[in-house]
């Protein structure tokens, strides 16, 4: 089908090709990688779940659920929900498909997320994320082990300088309606003076003030009780071993007080790795643990602790991929040598050498599309060299050339 300037991709989604599609490729390589060396299983969930999945998961009252999800009726009339993060779909499995019998469970997934906001720099209605959980474990280790994974990918992505992790406790659930409370009374102390929206949290969720953009709201939120001030022993005991864990596996943070998770299925560590390299302060990765999630599905009580991180986000910040090179880009002369590439190409991909072809026009156009591939060598085949059952291999980067037998050519060219 040829252009059609009618038909435009509908806002927030966007295609890809050449650079921006490598860097983002790049970072699913580096995250499948890294993934690997820390022993996460790969797992596959539907962008389509129940609608109830993601209620249920996120909160009927948040953003998310009332204001930015792809929703509707399929046509058997069930509502379904294009998926706006990926933890959801996973807790869903662990809970319908028998995961259980594997816990603790280390998974790790990626793939495209939905949610209908405006779009903006590094964000679309169509985006891609990383997830990694570990699901079944109570014990501060796997805190510790998602930290580790999610510091080694951004280093690995060459992303280390310039972001920091930002941690903090959240608490148990004793601490956490120690701390609601606290934090009602001090609110309901100032409400004349809060914003609208903030005197709306106040009744609904109070631990959300704290992450106020409203100047005035945050010049009261700064003398707001904290977290510290409502921990029991066992939290704070928590929350050392992972910070003891960190300091021991060479992982640097910076304790932020301030920082909070509005559901109340969140419990103990809450992160965020954060950077100013996309103009405004900005995450590239977040997570904590939610030990009432699954529980919240209808699950049985299942401790667990994930991350998800942005890849159009990380994507933007990594210097350009590293390119897919050509290893050697044919030049046949004439149609005989054409037919012959034809079956030359297949050797040698079979062989395991990238090779491809430069379709058509002169010698010397040829040769420029071969250099244009980033190919290394181009291997030029006419009737005089398949008469004597050999080609011209050319250095690309030397202009070096010498004769080579077809039949030993996938040798040369992996040597």
């Amino acid at each position: 089908m040829g252009q059609n300037s009618s038909i435009q991709p509908i806002r927030g989604m966007q295609s890809l090709l050449g650079d921006e599609a490598e860097r983002m490729h790049h970072v699913v390589r580096t995250f499948d990688r890294v993934r690997a060396l820390f022993g996460f299983r790969r797992v596959e969930v539907p962008v389509l779940e129940p609608t109830a999945v993601f209620a249920r998961s996120l909160g009927e009252t948040t953003d998310v659920v009332s204001k930015e999800m792809y929703t509707f009726e399929d046509r058997g009339g069930d509502s379904v929900t294009l998926r706006p993060e990926l933890t959801a779909g996973i807790a869903r499995a662990y809970v319908s498909e028998g995961w259980q019998q594997y816990a603790p469970l280390k998974v790790a997934s990626h793939g495209p997320a939905f949610r209908y906001e405006r779009p903006q720099k590094g964000r679309f209605r169509q985006f891609h994320q990383l997830d990694a959980e570990v699901i079944g474990a109570a014990e501060p280790l796997a805190d510790i082990e998602l930290l580790c994974f999610a510091d080694q990918l951004l280093r690995e992505l060459g992303l280390d300088e310039g972001v920091t992790l930002q941690l903090n406790t959240l608490g148990d659930p004793e601490t956490r309606t120690a701390w609601r409370t606290a934090l009602v009374d001090y609110f309901s102390g100032h409400r004349g003076d809060l914003s609208e929206e903030s005197r709306e949290r106040l009744e609904r969720n109070p631990l959300r003030i704290l992450d106020s953009k409203n100047v005035g709201d945050q010049k009261i939120a700064a003398d707001a009780p904290t977290i510290d001030d409502c921990l029991t022993p066992q939290a704070s005991d928590f929350f050392a071993e992972v910070t003891a864990g960190l300091d021991s596996a060479g992982v640097r943070w910076t304790r932020n007080p301030r920082l909070v998770r509005g559901l109340d299925y969140y419990r103990h560590t809450a992160f965020e790795f954060v950077t100013d390299r996309l103009g405004a302060q900005g995450t590239v990765l977040g997570g904590g643990r939610y030990d009432g999630l699954i529980e919240n599905l209808g699950g049985p009580h299942t401790p667990a602790v994930g991350w998800a991180a942005g890849i159009e986000r990380l994507a933007m910040m990594i210097d350009a991929a590293p390119a897919e090179r050509m290893d050697a880009m044919l030049v046949p002369l004439g149609e005989r040598a054409e037919r012959e590439a034809i079956g030359l190409l297949n050797v040698l991909r079979q062989a395991g050498v990238a090779a491809d072809m430069a379709y058509r026009g002169n010698m010397k156009k040829r040769l420029s599309r071969a250099n244009a591939a980033g190919a290394r060598f181009a291997v030029v085949l006419g009737d005089d060299e398949l008469d004597r059952g050999e080609v011209q291999l050319k250095d690309l980067a030397s202009g070096a050339q010498s004769a080579v037998a077809l039949d030993s050519l996938a040798e040369a060219l992996i040597a």
